[in-house]
């Protein structure tokens, strides 16, 4: 699957770097370059009005220097350090910098600084990825019909061999399946097998004791040798 575009930008004074990174960015599939700016307060009003992913910095500019440049930013993107000077590495990784490349830059080096910083997207997005909704029914088969079964109705599931009876608010059904298929469905927070044969809503237990449950006026027996599960009431 190909990477997510990443926009970018460069700041350098000097022509030939410059050209050097602009010309590896466009071997790069997945990098977008929006603007070239020789000064970093160019950068700045740049920055004002738009945002970008990544931004390639050089240290040692005119007006603005690089690190000063950096610190101005409220919420930097991906920073990639651009400099013939390794003495500001530390400064620039305290600072979050995601890669710091000495020049003469080689193209394999500013390739994995940019698949670091393309992975790094990866993982955020993933993190912020909105959870899917919560599953909250099922169908059953009834007489030919798809029926749909909220967990919220539910009272409780008897097995009849190879059907269940399923009891809930609105009316009980009976479906060919078995306890334990409809135990993998239902969700294991809000039910419990009590019996061989019942599965119960726990939410709808009005009383129980260690030989039965009680839902509404129906009584439950509880099996020997699920004694253990009614800590969990």
């Amino acid at each position: 699957m190909s990477k997510a575009k990443i926009t970018c930008i460069v700041v350098e004074d000097e022509p030939l770097a410059a050209k050097i990174i602009t010309d590896y960015i466009k071997q790069v599939p997945f990098l977008e370059l929006r603007a070239s700016f020789k000064d970093a307060i160019y950068a700045t009003e740049y920055l004002q009005k738009e945002s970008v992913d990544l931004i390639f910095l050089d240290i040692h500019l005119p007006k603005l220097k690089g690190m000063a440049f950096l610190k101005t930013l409220v919420n930097p993107p991906s920073i990639i350090i651009t400099t013939a000077y390794h003495q500001y590495a530390v400064e620039g990784f305290e600072l979050n910098v995601t890669d710091y490349l000495l020049k003469p830059i080689e193209f394999e080096r500013f390739l994995a600084a940019v698949n670091k910083v393309a992975k790094q997207n990866e993982k955020e997005h993933s993190e912020t990825k909105p959870a899917e909704p919560t599953k909250n029914h099922f169908y059953i088969t009834v007489n030919r019909k798809n029926v749909k079964v909220l967990f919220d109705d539910i009272l409780y599931v008897e097995s009849l061999r190879e059907y269940i009876k399923l009891v809930t608010k609105k009316g009980t059904y009976v479906t060919k399946m078995s306890t334990h298929e409809v135990e993998a469905i239902l969700p294991a927070s809000q039910f419990q097998r009590i019996h061989r044969s019942f599965i119960v809503s726990l939410s709808k237990i009005d009383s129980f004791s260690s030989e039965e449950v009680e839902i509404g006026n129906i009584s439950i027996p509880v099996g020997r040798l699920y004694k253990d599960v009614l800590s969990k009431f």
